[in-house]
């Protein structure tokens, strides 16, 4: 009797390894807009200082300034309108980010998908539990302990284009599937923890319309005019409901179709995301940190975020909990699972991108202010703190990135370089013998054009050395 054959090991999954091509490209248009976005972002917070540091009771009358129908329950101040309306079209482009994700990106495949997961289930986990453990020690309150567990991808992806870092796909993915997982729990959190009463009729009405805008967009039902109509009522009767109105968006976001299906070059759900998404990182966010970053730094504003617990928690959940969080996460993820690392990179890469994650800027500012509803002071200093926390962070991972630059700038132009210049990565065409055929053939006339020169720097030679 034949002896079994042997079942050969099942190849060791690589941790940060190369994505696919669509996988890629996917991820290079995504980031492109966020970078812009977040430059603009960057500007917003900055000017927001300016402004509340300069003409503090002008800017204080405009955020406080109140529009919209009475009647209909939606007579909101600036301030609200930016945090509770625009803020829905963030988390509507979150939500189509975490179906595409779910479906044809990198959390497709659970297996896969467990790393991102787990760092980002870590990178919020132990912030909170920082915050908490300062706040023990410090005698302080607990309300905040949510506050520094999200992680802002515009906002750090603008200290990307300001320090000039190139960094590999990969770390880029990771960065941004990372973000697309904390959006969904910081959701799950808004939800959970910052509704104190619900109107079961408005939120009936709300769960009707999503039903509505389900069936319709299965029905394959097109135009905009039925569509954002629809969006404006079902955000409505969620901000009546007492459910925070951004909820209202991710679900919209969750349900619109992201697989191509035969002759479409685009799923609905990408070809939407592409036009909402300059809408939401170059307007919608900016608009929102310019009416929520304006801390002023009069008094003991800045020295109190080191001496008040809530405060000092936020800035230490921000730099130190989303920096241990996320890279012993991914550290144990990787060692449970017997990953291996991706050859071009280091652990030291890895951190560096954790500690990336620790500007907490967009979202941390949203649930400060849920956290601390109705006091004033304690928002302010709050809003500081997130803002210390996310700076300091921003230094750091500069500081860790910058370390690498050569490196990075290395493996990037690998990724990116077209010899054949057909439009995709030779990276990608190993495997392809018409691309060697086509590389053959530009090295045979590069070849050629040589010992055309070679000949005709001869000639020059031997007229030159000629006897007169």
């Amino acid at each position: 009797m034949a002896a079994p054959t042997p079942t050969p090991p099942s190849p060791r999954r690589t941790v940060l390894g190369r994505l696919s091509l669509p996988e890629r490209n996917y991820v290079a248009e995504a980031l492109r807009t966020e970078t812009v976005g977040g430059v603009i972002l960057l500007a917003a917070a900055v000017a927001a200082l300016i402004w509340a540091n300069t003409f503090g009771k002008n800017y204080e009358s405009v955020s406080q300034f109140h529009f919209g129908p009475e009647a209909l329950g939606l007579n909101l101040s600036v301030t609200h309108w930016a945090a509770d309306g625009l803020l829905a079209i963030f988390f509507f482009v979150a939500g189509v980010e975490l179906k595409r994700e779910l479906v044809a990106g990198e959390l497709k495949d659970p297996k896969a998908a467990a790393l991102p997961v787990i760092a980002a289930l870590c990178g919020m986990a132990v912030p909170a539990l920082v915050y908490a453990l300062t706040v023990f020690v410090g005698d302080g309150s607990m309300t905040g302990w949510a506050v520094p567990t999200a992680t802002d991808i515009a906002f750090a992806l603008a200290v990307l284009a300001v320090i000039g870092t190139s960094l590999p796909a990969a770390l880029r993915a990771f960065l941004l599937t990372l973000a697309v997982v904390d959006d969904l729990f910081a959701i799950l959190i808004i939800a959970v923890f910052f509704t104190d009463s619900i109107d079961f009729l408005a939120l009936g009405g709300a769960a009707v319309g999503l039903v509505v805008f389900y069936f319709l967009l299965r029905a394959g039902i097109k135009g905009w005019y039925v569509y954002v109509p629809l969006a404006l009522v079902i955000w409505g009767l969620m901000y009546n409901s007492g459910v925070h109105a951004t909820i209202a968006g991710v679900a919209m976001g969750l349900m619109l179709r992201c697989t191509v299906r035969e002759g479409e070059a685009h799923s609905p759900g990408e070809h939407i995301e592409h036009l909402v998404r300059p809408l939401s990182a170059g307007f919608a966010v900016p608009l929102f940190a310019l009416f929520s970053a304006g801390v002023s730094l009069q008094g003991n504003a800045l020295a109190g975020v080191f001496t008040r617990p809530e405060t000092l928690g936020v800035v230490l959940g921000l730099v130190v909990g989303k920096t241990v969080g996320i890279f012993g996460g991914t550290w144990l993820a990787a060692r449970f699972t017997k990953a291996e690392l991706n050859k071009d990179l280091a652990w030291a890469d890895l951190l560096a991108v954790a500690s990336l994650a620790g500007i907490g800027f967009t979202v941390s500012l949203l649930i400060g202010e849920l956290a601390f509803e109705g006091d004033g002071e304690m928002v302010n200093e709050i809003k500081a703190a997130v803002l210390i926390g996310s700076l300091i962070a921003a230094v750091l991972s500069g500081v860790l990135l910058k370390l690498r630059v050569r490196r990075y700038k290395a493996l990037y132009d690998a990724e990116e370089l077209d010899e054949d210049q057909d439009g995709v990565p030779d990276v990608y065409e190993q495997d392809n013998p018409e691309y060697h055929l086509r590389m053959a053939a530009i090295l045979e006339r590069k070849a050629a054009e040589h010992r055309r020169l070679a000949r005709a720097a001869g000639a020059t030679s031997s007229e030159t050395d000629s006897p007169a």
